[in-house]
């Protein structure tokens, strides 16, 4: 079973490939947890095989100035072998297997060319199994191994379809500030073509808007949509606490997951937008 990591591991070890020297002590307080936590958590990316704590010395501050990859064409039948006895040797960086003309592939680093064209044709050419090799000289790293960060999850998109240009800046700046990616359209039209242009994880949709039902009608919509039949949706409206308040039908079935009268306080909101999507209904919507 593959060992899983979360948002907090991620983190962690984002910081320390950022900079592998920083305390534990360093990378609770930026990530805003306790010191043991992040402790704790590194201890079992260790232990688990998750990451290893290593060093990547630059090549030419180590008086080994010249890099290559040699791409060879192995019999299969010795692919094991060859791999296992250049992996041995101290010039080889990494050794690994392909697929298509080339079988293996090794980096390697050298002091000068003599010591490339040395190991080509002495090491290389002695090796049983090899038809055929192509060998190119690495001119400068614009990425290294080593610089590759382990990728943050996408974070969830949220559209908020509302009227109120001021309840859509507010949600925004609340989602945003909790890492999310935030979509808004002003009415019910607009919403359905952001929905399935965009494909959010969840859609905040008021009632209210250019007619008295927009909301409640493009829910009906959503609800018949083989595509969109699955998105969570929150409705936010203050039509409970308005004079038409007797139009919104409540002695029926209404295709939200919830309802939340306005005005809802910035804590409420992000709660539920963050329920809603552990559910069951947001756990199934691709991402």
């Amino acid at each position: 079973m593959a060992a899983t990591i979360d948002d907090l591991d991620r983190c962690i070890i984002r910081a320390l490939q950022a900079d592998g020297r920083r305390s534990n002590v360093e990378i609770a307080r930026d990530l805003g947890v306790a010191e043991g936590t992040v402790r704790k958590r590194l201890d079992r990316l260790v232990q688990d095989k998750i990451v290893y704590l290593t060093a990547a010395p630059r090549m030419e501050a180590v008086g080994l100035g010249v890099e290559v990859m040699i791409l060879l064409q192995v019999e299969p039948a010795r692919l094991e072998s060859v791999a296992n006895q250049l992996a041995s040797l101290d010039q080889v960086r990494s050794v690994t297997y392909l697929t298509g003309e080339y079988n293996l592939v090794l980096q390697a680093a050298f002091e000068h060319n003599d010591a490339v064209l040395r190991f080509l044709s002495t090491q290389v050419a002695s090796l049983t199994g090899v038809t055929k090799t192509t060998t190119a000289h690495v001119l400068q790293h614009i990425k290294a191994l080593h610089q590759w960060q382990v990728p943050l999850p996408i974070p969830p998109s949220v559209l908020i379809v509302d009227d109120d240009p001021d309840f859509v800046e507010v949600s925004r700046i609340v989602l945003e500030r909790a890492g999310y990616t935030v979509l808004s359209a002003s009415d019910g039209d607009a919403g359905l073509e952001a929905l399935r242009k965009h494909h959010p994880d969840l859609v905040v949709l008021d009632v209210m808007m250019n007619s008295l039902l927009e909301g409640l009608n493009a829910t009906w919509t959503i609800r018949s949509d083989e595509e969109l039949r699955n998105m969570p949706v929150l409705m936010v409206s203050s039509i409970a606490s308005s004079q038409y308040a007797e139009l919104f039908p409540t002695d029926q079935y209404v295709p939200v997951d919830n309802f939340l009268s306005k005005p809802v306080p910035p804590d409420k909101l992000l709660q539920e937008i963050r329920r809603l999507l552990n559910s069951p209904r947001g756990q199934r919507r691709p991402r």
